[in-house]
C-alpha cells in the first residue's frame, strides 16, 4: 500500500524498524516538502517488497558505477517523474536515504545522492564520500554526498 509523504505532521509510517526512525521520517518529509514547493508533486511512498523494480534500477546503478553494494535493508521506494526528470528513493532500515536523479534528455544531469539520518554512522560501503552537512527544521542534521552517473540507465 502506498502512503503520501505529509510534512506538517512527521510519521514513522513504514520506518517503524530503524534504530533512527523519528530521524529517517523527518528525511523522508524534508524530500516531499522540497518536491511539493518546488515541482507541486505529492510524495508518495511504497513498501520495498512491492517496490523491487525501482530498488533494482537504484541497486545496479550503485553496482555498475562504483561497486557499492548496500548492507541495510531498504524499508520503503518511490519512482516519478517531473519536468523531464526520472527520480527514485530508496530509504533504508539503517537511516539511509539514496536518491537518484537522471535526467531523461540525453544532455541533462544524472546522479546518485546520499542522505544520513541524524544519529546514524556512515555505512562502511559509503566510507569513501566525503559528507558534507545541512540543517533541517523537519530532519535534524542531514549529511549528504554524491556522484554522478557515467552510464546510460
Amino acid at each position: 500500500m502506498s502512503y503520501a509523504v505529509d510534512f506538517t505532521t512527521v510519521s514513522t509510517v513504514g520506518l517503524e524498524s530503524s534504530p533512527v526512525a523519528p530521524a529517517l521520517a523527518g528525511l523522508r518529509a524534508n524530500e516531499a516538502r522540497y518536491f511539493k514547493n518546488k515541482y507541486d508533486h505529492v510524495f508518495t511512498v511504497e513498501p520495498a517488497n512491492t517496490a523491487k523494480k525501482t530498488i533494482a534500477w537504484v541497486s545496479k546503478i550503485l553496482a555498475d558505477e562504483r561497486r557499492i553494494v548496500i548492507e541495510s535493508k531498504p524499508l520503503e521506494a518511490t519512482e516519478f517523474e517531473v519536468e523531464g526528470i526520472r527520480m527514485a528513493y530508496v530509504f533504508y532500515e539503517s537511516g539511509l536515504s539514496i536518491n537518484v536523479m537522471y535526467t531523461l534528455e540525453d544532455s541533462g544531469k544524472r546522479a546518485v545522492g546520499f542522505k544520513l539520518s541524524d544519529g546514524m554512522e556512515i555505512p562502511e560501503e559509503l566510507d569513501s564520500f566525503k559528507f558534507a552537512r545541512q540543517k533541517s527544521k523537519l530532519a535534524g542534521t542531514i549529511r549528504g554526498s554524491f556522484f554522478v552517473i557515467k552510464g546510460e540507465y
